[in-house]
Formats: C-alpha cells, structure tokens, sequence
C-alpha cells in the first residue's frame, strides 16, 4: 500500500502498528481518544489502517467465500490478505525486528509478558479476521503467529487488536506520564492491583482505610501489599502461586544469644 493510499492513514513516529482489517474507521475510533490518543498526537508510536478490500480483485470487492467441505458461515479468502500483507512488508527496512499476529481464540494466551516482549520491537503486524475465520493459508504464508485474548467470541478480531495495541501502546517511552504508573498498575507486578479510594472520605457509610491518610509511606506501602496479596490469593490463586514461588517469604532473623558473662572464680 502507497503512502498516499485512502485507506492507510499513518501517524507519528516511533514505534509501529500496522493493523490489517476490514473496518479501520473502528480501529480509528479506539486510538483517537485518551491516553493512546496522546501518545500518537506527542508520537511515541504510529499505526496505519489497512484496509483489506482495498486488494480485493473482485469487482465487487468481495474478501470472503463459502468454505471448501462444507459448513455455515463464510471464509476470508488468502489472495487479498496475503496482498495487503506483502504491500506492508515491502516498506519495512531488513534490519526492523518485527512479528506478525493473527488474532485467533486457538492461539497463544496473550497476557502482560506478551505485551512487554512485543514493546521492544520496531513494527507490529496484526491481522484481525471476521466471519468464520481466514483460510489457513493465507497464516501460513504471512507467517503469523496466532494469539488469543481469552476463550471467547468475538464478533471480529478488531477488539481483540485494540487488547493487544492498547497493552503494547502503553510501554513505550512517554505514553504514560510516569513509567511507575505502569510497574506498580494490576498484573505488572504479578499480582492484582490493591483498592484505591479518593474523595469523600465518608461515602453513603464506607469510610476510606485509616492508614491510608497516616502519611506514613512505608505503612501505606506494607498495606497495599498485604491486600494485593490477598486479593489475588482468593481471586487468582494461579497468579498468587506463581508470585509466592517467585517472592518466597524471608525466613526469619534468629535472634543472636547473649554470651554470659564471665563468672568470677569462686575463693
């Protein structure tokens, strides 16, 4: 696809995404707005839309068909993603490292140590699929991986694709204002993120934790920890494992016995 090409809208620098999909007025409206949308304004990354119909050769821009050997529903067809794929891959420089993605529910778990392998690339492909899914080859020949965000369906991969930019996005250097937002937010650290309360203080009975408005930052600290462990204990007890193995509780110091003092000779 051209640079000048009305379905491919590119902004910023950085870091990029180019998302292949059949609805880039969708993608367009999720990385407008907020923090993501800061973050292509101040360019710490760019994404381009591509529109896959755009390489359609059918007249009527078709992209799917009926699926060989029977069954309901309809199939993206190979020629027009595998087109808009190499269009893509024809305007990136060999030395870019580069994965391509194929958002699935039979791919890999997509989770937070994913998302902080895929912010250290330059260029991130994603290929969002609809209908009844896309003819294997057309993953075989762009060489996708497939990733899922969850046992889920979905109605196409563009939610799936906002997931997977919106948890990359935020990684890289100056979207979030300060990068301890990101360390200290839910998962990031292993574990859920501790209650957070704001103003009032009295809300219809349920007052904010006493240690909370102390000022003492290493007491807030120590009860921030106690309840994301706990939290995650009764709600992930896969995370809190997995935590526990990693943070093993330090064994306590042993106290050190007094040497006794020397007793005078008896006369």
């Amino acid at each position: 696809m051209s640079a000048g090409s009305p379905s491919a809208r590119y902004r910023g620098y950085s870091m990029k995404f180019e998302i292949m999909t059949l609805f880039p007025e969708v993608i367009d409206s999720f990385l407008s707005y907020s923090i993501l949308g800061r973050g292509v304004e101040n360019g710490c990354f760019s994404y381009r839309c591509h529109q896959i119909r755009d390489y359609s050769k059918n007249k009527h821009r078709n992209v799917d068909d009926t699926p060989y050997g029977g069954g309901a529903g309809m199939v993206m067809a190979a020629p027009p993603i595998v087109d808009c794929f190499e269009a893509i891959r024809a305007e990136i420089a060999p030395e870019e490292r580069v994965r391509v993605l194929y958002l699935s529910p039979r791919g890999r778990l997509f989770d937070q140590r994913m998302a902080e392998e895929l912010a250290t690339l330059d260029r991130l492909i994603l290929l969002c699929g609809h209908y009844e899914g896309v003819d294997e080859r057309a993953i075989t020949e762009i060489g996708a991986e497939e990733v899922s965000i969850g046992d889920v369906v979905l109605s196409g991969g563009e939610t799936a694709a906002f997931v997977v930019t919106d948890a990359v996005a935020r990684l890289l250097p100056g979207v979030l204002a300060d990068p301890i937002c990101h360390e200290e937010e839910s998962i990031s650290s292993g574990l859920l993120e501790y209650p957070q309360y704001t103003r009032p203080y009295d809300f219809r009975g349920q007052t904010v934790p006493d240690i909370l408005l102390s000022g003492h930052h290493g007491q807030i600290a120590a009860w921030r920890l106690e309840r994301s462990l706990a939290l995650t204990e009764e709600r992930r007890p896969d995370l809190y494992a997995a935590y526990m193995e990693a943070h093993p509780p330090k064994p306590p110091k042993q106290k050190r016995r007094k040497k006794p003092k020397d007793t005078p000779p008896e006369e």
